[in-house]
């Protein structure tokens, strides 16, 4: 092929022999054959020049022949061709820059001889060495120029065009071969003409792309040799490398972090302070390989350099330590941040790079505890609560082995040598802080924050080192600092710190269990002895309470509420003393707000403790009934709590409410556990509606009109979204119920008709709501949708009359909330078929519900509502547009049908909505005539050679379906006999259509007993008849002679190009009705055109065509015989 045809011919006849319809070639293939094939290539590329690279290729015929070749095919239309051709010319070059620096190195090995023997005496001269060393050297000059030809051939003719292709995995081999060339071969391509390339693409849309740019620039920038030589680059493109850190994809922002890192290294001078704070941000992202490489980044910019005197100093420890003033620069780093919420982030970004540093836990502790040394300054209070959550942070960090939350997709398995480093950090941890912790809480004991964080410690010690170490009096020594903060504070959350630390203590696994659980015995005796003396002496008072008597109550029942939470005080029977208090707050009703929602919340942990205990051990009749009892009164006291006048009280009950409700449902009998039956709680309607009633009160409602905020400052954008998101929680716990069926599906209607209104504050909630009721209950569902429609229409009407405007907003956005009701229910109309068929059921019982008191002449006064329904009407199939139609007659009057004015304009509406998409045979129920009895798709369709079974009326039954049962329809004053010679039914002999046979699933029944009717209202009906019959004889009339001419037009075609069709027998008329597209592809595939779309899988001959499946998109190819047996009733 090569010696008797050129490129180009040989380029044509691969493009002609090449098959473009499946798009696939090795090079995009998946599968590990493939991807060793493109290893093996690009190999054999190498090998074959390394074999060759002495003589062969400096023959003028292989290389030129190959890289003429590959530039030609670089250039080729077809996608296979120019990818693969590109790949090897890349390849190739790489080989040949490999040949080049041999090349290279070899002249200069020869000219450092050559230098040498020429500058000996002349006696110790050899010149027939010189002679040899010379002719070496004009050689090798010879082969370089001829390497840097060939060189030069594939750059221009290859590279300079494809590195801009429209492929982007052309583009990426492109850019990543040339940073092979820069790095490999420096002197000759790391210059700015071919640094420029790189520089470009870094813009590219792609972002494999990017990387490549990046990855390439990577090796360069290692190389600190090569930095004098990036120093017009650096600073041409170093805002674009700073821009990328934000790029959309995280590998690329990860690589161009990393090559920061490099720039950084080989020149902190180029990078200014805005760049790099461009990056310390990033150490907060979620993604965690790039908040890695940002703390990497981090690491090297404050932390790698070290003054030359802190060598002497490298063996001290703590507050002398070398990291000393690293802890602090970390710690001045954070606040400057002023992210002190994501300390944890910070600690992970750093954790693999600074590692020495973040377990540095004595330089810390003493930093906290040792006096500062002279001339340094102490550390202010922030910086000590900074340094304090840092190292609570470390500490968990080196104790779970897993990242913080948000940042890894689970807990991964740990590795031997990872588990060893856990065990060995936990130990040293333990050893610490065990002596430490109770100094430090003694130091910081009145301030909240500390504490707070302080107490989270010993949830990750090794508490069997207290026994082992013989550290039992550092545990008696922590205790009592436990006991005397759970004096002094009040605050919820240092109250909960110690209830977690006195739960983590108090492990029956180790020894030391007895001891701490003594000291948490005693501290609970004490609070519950005080409390009921407290409310004692509170509830005795006979006038108003005293504030002193009110604070000490709230402070014991904050106490004692807190340890509830994580312990079990049930010995302490601590049900009775909050019933009073609650009991007596209902009576007097002026009860302190903090005490209630106390109260509640300790009330509900009682519960809650003894059906766990309960479900855990066995138990007997009277535990079950106890827990009945006092679960049933304390519902009734939260019910009368959500009538409170104090928001937040009513918040609290309703939440609790809710876990209760949904506790106490029919799920806790759940997994075998049916002795739980007597506890299962329904609530009642009033309960119900209460609930229902807060929701709307509370969640619904403007921005501006929620006034909750304790400190009044509403409009601070923080408190916003808190209070936002605290009516999420609300609106998504009664949601809860709602889809547990804990209340009545009816009661979403109220939400549901809020959808549009608040969608994008609790359009999720109440979408996915929607999707839960309707998988529990189709039908039920569609029913609460339609309510919600009506319940907002009968507000409008309120509102506005029943003489409102039509085209005014509020009747506007109850359409469009049906419209996007309609959009939930899918497209598989089969699923969704009895629940649309029962909303529209719902929907014209409510349109003719209430008689206009003016006459039947005009309309029902919810006629209106019938524009709504109609919205649903395209989720109806066709055989149930009919049906639907036929109810709807069954309110309709004969004066009804007649009218034509504005205001009967919904039900025009709504009738031709169902009338819509399907066959004008469905006008018989009203004419008696079908229009298209013979129609050209008829005549082509042979005749049935066996009996179609029709299925039979019985077939379609249901419980909430017999409104449709065909045989009541036809009671109807505006139906008459329909005649038997226009029936469809009729027509044995011809084959129907499947739009055709929808009447054969609601059979027309022939005789039916109907009152008279007078004598004019038949003689107007008769005329209508005959003029809808002669009507319909002409469209027939008119649809044969069309059909006659297509066949003819398409017989002369036949005869004029016998060689499309060749092998047909007859035309087909459906290739005749093709789109106006489907002729122009028809003409186009004899022509011969020049595209540019390469990647566009050639179009479809005319048999092909004829071969496809029927367009699923179609209704008439969905709707076959197999869907219509379906009966729906």
């Amino acid at each position: 092929m090569f010696r008797h045809m050129q490129n180009s011919e040989i380029i044509r006849k691969m493009t002609e022999e090449f098959d473009e319809d499946s798009g696939d070639y090795p090079l995009t293939m998946a599968g590990p054959q493939w991807k060793k094939f493109k290893s093996s290539f690009c190999e054999f590329i190498g090998v074959l020049v390394r074999q060759c690279q002495y003589s062969i290729i400096y023959d003028e015929y292989m290389m030129d022949t190959v890289i003429s070749l590959l530039t030609g095919l670089s250039d080729s239309q077809v996608r296979a061709f120019r990818h693969t051709s590109t790949l090897a010319a890349m390849k190739l070059m790489t080989a040949l820059v490999n040949v080049a620096l041999n090349l290279s190195i070899n002249m200069d090995n020869t000219q450092r001889q050559y230098e040498a023997e020429r500058n000996k005496i002349i006696v110790k001269r050899a010149n027939d060495r010189l002679e040899l060393l010379l002719q070496k050297r004009k050689e090798l000059q010879e082969n370089q120029d001829e390497i840097e030809n060939m060189m030069n051939a594939i750059f221009k003719g290859v590279f300079v065009h494809r590195y801009r292709d429209a492929i982007a995995e052309i583009r990426a081999i492109c850019i990543e071969e040339i940073g092979i060339w820069m790095k490999m071969y420096s002197d000759a391509f790391l210059n700015d003409s071919y640094l420029k390339y790189v520089g470009w693409t870094m813009h590219d849309k792609q972002g494999e792309v990017r990387l490549k740019c990046l990855t390439a620039l990577q090796g360069l920038y290692y190389n600190k040799e090569l930095n004098s030589k990036l120093e017009l680059f650096t600073s041409r493109f170093k805002d674009r490398i700073v821009s990328m850190t934000l790029d959309k994809e995280y590998d690329v922002a990860v690589q161009a972090i990393k090559l920061l890192t490099l720039v950084l290294q080989s020149s902190e001078e180029v990078l200014t302070a805005e760049d790099c704070e461009n990056v310390y941000h990033l150490v907060y992202s979620a993604h965690r390989p790039v908040a890695v490489a940002a703390g990497e980044f981090l690491y090297k910019k404050l932390f790698s350099r070290r003054d030359p005197e802190e060598d002497g100093i490298l063996k001290r420890r703590g507050r002398q330590g070398p990291n000393a003033n690293l802890v602090k620069t970390l710690v001045f780093f954070f606040l400057e941040s002023e992210l002190h919420e994501h300390a944890a982030y910070l600690v992970d970004s750093m954790w693999d790079c600074a590692t020495d540093l973040l377990k540095d836990w004595e330089c810390m502790n003493s930093l906290l505890l040792e006096e500062p040394l002279n001339g340094e300054e102490p550390l202010t209070d922030k910086q000590e609560s900074a340094l304090i959550e840092i190292m609570l942070c470390t500490i968990r960090q080196a104790a779970e082995c897993h990242p913080p939350v948000g940042r890894g997709s689970g807990k991964r398995v740990l590795t031997a040598k990872e588990k060893k480093a856990q065990l060995d950090d936990r130990t040293r941890i333990t050893e610490l802080f065990a002596v430490a912790l109770p100094q430090l809480l003694a130091k910081y004991s009145v301030d909240a924050e500390k504490v707070t964080n302080l107490l989270q410690l010993p949830q990750y010690f090794d508490l069997e080192i207290y026994t082992t170490g013989r550290l039992e009096k550092h545990l008696d020594a922590l205790m009592r600092q436990i006991r005397d903060i759970v004096e002094k504070h009040t605050d919820t959350d240092v109250l909960e710190a110690c209830s977690k630390t006195y739960h983590a203590l108090c492990n029956e696994e180790f020894t030391i269990f007895n001891r701490v659980d003594i000291a948490r015995s005693q501290l609970m005796d004490e609070l519950a002895d005080k409390f009921n003396r407290l409310l004692e002496d509170f509830l005795q008072e006979g006038e108003e309470p005293d504030e002193d008597d009110a604070y000490q109550v709230l402070s014991t029942l904050k106490r004692i509420t807190a340890f509830h939470n994580a312990h079990d005080l049930s010995r302490w029977d601590l049900f009775g003393c909050n019933y009073k208090l609650l009991k007596t707050g209902i009576e007097n009703g002026d009860m302190p707000e903090q005490i209630v929602i106390h109260a509640l919340q300790c009330t509900h942990y009682v519960i809650l403790w003894q059906l766990a205990k309960i479900t855990d051990s066995s138990s007997t009749k009277e535990d079950l009934l106890r827990l009945k009892k006092q679960m049933r009164v304390f519902c009734q006291i939260c019910q009368h709590y959500l009538t409170n006048v104090n928001t937040a009280v009513k918040e609290q009950a309703f939440t609790i409410l809710c876990d209760v409700l949904m506790i106490f449902s029919h799920q806790i009998m759940s997994g075998g556990r049916d002795i739980l039956e007597p506890l299962v709680y329904t609530p009642d309607s009033s309960l119900q509606a209460e609930m229902l009633s807060f929701i709307l009160d509370h969640v619904f409602i403007d921005q501006d009109d929620d006034n909750n905020s304790a400190d009044g400052q509403q409009d601070d954008e923080a408190s916003k979204i808190e209070a936002l998101h605290k009516r999420r929680n609300l609106l998504a716990a009664f949601c809860k119920l709602i889809v547990y069926t804990v209340v009545e599906m009816n009661t979403a209607a109220d939400i549901f008709k809020q959808y549009m209104k608040y969608y994008n504050d609790y359009g999720d909630i109440i979408k996915e709501t929607m999707s839960k009721t309707r998988q529990i209950d189709k039908i039920q569902c569609a029913k609460t949708l339609i309510l919600s429609l009506q319940q907002l229409f009968n507000e409008m009407i309120q509102e506005n009359g029943y003489n409102f405007d039509r085209s005014s907003p509020t009747f506007s956005g109850i359409k469009e909330l049906a419209r996007r009701f309609a959009l939930t229910f899918g497209l598989d109309q089969l699923k969704t078929r009895e629940a649309i068929a029962m909303l529209h059921k719902d929907g014209i019982e409510f349109a003719f519900k209430e008689p206009n008191p003016q006459g039947e002449s005009h309309p029902p006064l919810n006629l209106a509502f019938l524009d709504i329904l109609s919205e649903f009407s395209s989720k109806l199939l066709r055989q149930d547009k009919k049906t639907v139609y036929v109810y709807l007659e069954k309110f309709m009057t004969f004066q009804m049908s007649l009218r034509r004015e504005d205001v009967w304009l919904p039900l025009m509406s709504y009738r031709n909505s169902l009338l819509a998409g399907g066959d004008d045979d469905t006008m018989s129920v009203i004419s008696g005539i079908s229009n298209r009895g013979s129609t050209v798709r008829n005549k082509k369709t042979k005749p049935a050679t066996g009996k179609r079974k029709l299925p039979e009326a019985e077939e379609s039954s249901s419980s909430d379906s017999m409104w449709m049962n065909r045989e009541q329809t036809m009671h109807t004053p505006v139906m008459m006999q329909t005649p038997q010679l226009t029936s469809t039914i009729m027509r044995e002999p011809k084959r129907l259509r499947p739009e055709e046979s929808y009447m054969g699933v609601y059979p027309m029944q022939p005789e039916h007993h109907q009152p008279p009717l007078d004598y004019n209202t038949q003689v107007t009906w008769m005329l209508a008849q005959r003029q809808q019959e002669e009507v319909a004889r002409q469209q027939q009339e008119r649809a044969a002679m069309n059909y006659v001419k297509l066949r003819t037009n398409l017989q002369h075609a036949i005869r004029r190009g016998t060689s499309l069709m060749e092998d047909d027998e007859e035309p087909i008329v459906e290739d005749v009705m093709m789109s106006s597209e489907g002729r122009i592809e028809d003409l186009n595939e004899g022509m011969d055109f020049d595209t540019m779309d390469i990647d566009l899988p050639p179009s479809k001959n005319r048999r092909e065509r004829t071969e496809l499946k029927p367009d699923f998109f179609d209704p008439a190819s969905i709707m076959d015989e197999s869907v219509l047996g379906v009966s729906m009733f």
